[in-house]
């Protein structure tokens, strides 16, 4: 399947364009991410409630190495679009990462969400999660769960505390499932700030 996607609905949004990450953007990635989740900088970001680094090089090579993840980039270029030479900074990032369950059902998990602090609340961030929900719905009808006519199970992971990240989320049709976890405090996914963090999920079903 291919693991390039553009979106292009958002006529604002026309310039903007995923493609499949590469190991050459390692470097940029991990600089977006521990930017976006660590630092104060933009609405998104972590900096109140964990400490440390958000990812690493090593995370980030697993990731893009998985044949079961599809890790996606809005690559800075010397035009604005994607006719133009990249010039090695990531503007934003999504993953997708192909589940399955214990009923054997497949899902898709989002994560490793990210949009320069710069270009948040101009509607980025709602072109990219738009077009990483698009490509995995079409994965999992590839997979068959069409013809069993099952509706396509999108996931995803915030942490507990941000009730304007649940907000965003809602209004685009995700919805609490119940399922959470406390936050691991194993030095693997920095450090937080205080004890009753945790990690809940959130499902939306897509017919």
């Amino acid at each position: 399947m291919n693991k390039n996607i553009i979106d292009k609905n958002n006529s604002e949004r026309e310039s903007l364009f995923l493609r499949q990450a590469q190991a050459d953007d390692i470097g940029a990635l991990e600089q977006l991410l521990n930017r976006c989740y660590r630092e104060t900088a933009g609405w998104t970001n972590e900096a109140d409630l964990i400490g440390g680094i958000r990812t690493t090089s090593a995370e980030l090579a697993a990731v893009i190495n998985d044949p079961n993840h599809y890790y996606f980039v809005y690559p800075k270029t010397t035009t604005g679009d994607r006719d133009g030479e990249e010039m090695g900074e990531i503007l934003g990032c999504i993953a997708v990462d192909i589940k399955t369950d214990a009923d054997s059902n497949n899902k898709a998990y989002i994560g490793m969400f990210a949009v320069d602090p710069e270009l948040q609340g101009h509607g980025v961030g709602n072109v990219i999660l738009q077009a990483a929900e698009t490509f995995a719905i079409r994965h999992l009808s590839s997979d068959g769960q069409a013809a069993d006519k099952k509706p396509a199970c999108l996931t995803m992971s915030i942490l507990s505390h941000r009730p304007e990240l649940l907000a965003y989320y809602q209004r685009r049709g995700y919805q609490l499932n119940g399922n959470k976890i406390p936050f691991p405090n194993d030095g693997n996914n920095g450090e937080p700030k205080r004890e009753d963090l945790e990690l809940l999920e959130l499902e939306k079903m897509v017919h």
